[in-house]
């Protein structure tokens, strides 16, 4: 294991979670499922405009507001505040990407220290990694909403470092988001660029220091 990089932060949206059951949430309440990714890309939006602007919001609390505009013009199976509790419900279902659980192990292996930090609750987590069996690998699940503004903001990151007791220089973020990247690079941390579906990385964002498809090649090149 590089001593460089001592701790791995993951994202949890999209990168550990399997987020596609969403569109199931929205056709379930008579929305059509392509509204799930307009909407999640909405609540990073609006938690972006924020951040940027030195406030913050919960990501629920987001999710619910943005939910209700896009639930306006749609014929529902249920009332809008039904429809709204069945989609923000599916967070907490959601399951982990195949390729998780052998790669948090394969890390943990390496001698890694592994924490979590999301744009959304920790306690979306939690309910993830122990269904995996996989809870007790990380000794932190952390969550913007302790920190002074989201990612990709740098105090979210600096958080983050202060909490397990390290430099922005001795962390490595993992995520499947390039904005995510970049905020981490610009704030000190290494990262690894988590790219299962072979997309072009935008030459705008900062270079990822890993660019690898599934964490368990994550763990053989932070081991080479």
């Amino acid at each position: 294991m590089n001593a460089a990089t001592p701790v791995i932060v993951f994202d949890v949206n999209e990168t550990l979670s399997d987020m596609s059951p969403m569109e199931d949430r929205f056709v379930e309440v008579g929305a059509p499922g392509y509204l799930a990714r307009i909407w999640f890309a909405s609540v990073l939006r609006d938690g972006f405009a924020l951040a940027a602007s030195g406030g913050s919001v919960k990501f629920s609390v987001a999710g619910a507001e943005i939910l209700r505009t896009l639930f306006r013009d749609v014929a529902l199976t249920s009332t809008i505040d039904e429809a709204i509790s069945h989609v923000l419900d599916g967070l907490g279902a959601l399951k982990l990407h195949p390729d998780v659980a052998d790669g948090v192990r394969a890390l943990k292996h390496a001698g890694c220290r592994l924490a979590t930090l999301s744009n959304g609750s920790a306690q979306l987590a939690q309910n993830m990694l122990t269904t995996a069996a996989i809870r007790t690998d990380f000794e932190a699940l952390l969550t913007v909403e302790d920190a002074p503004h989201w990612k990709p903001v740098g105090s979210a990151y600096r958080y983050a470092a202060e909490v397990l007791g390290v430099r922005p220089a001795d962390m490595l973020l993992v995520a499947v988001h390039p904005w995510d990247i970049h905020g981490a690079a610009q704030a000190g941390l290494r990262t690894a660029w988590l790219n299962r579906t072979a997309a072009p990385y935008p030459n705008y964002f900062a270079t990822p220091d890993y660019t690898v498809s599934n964490l368990s090649e994550l763990a053989e090149c932070l081991q080479a």
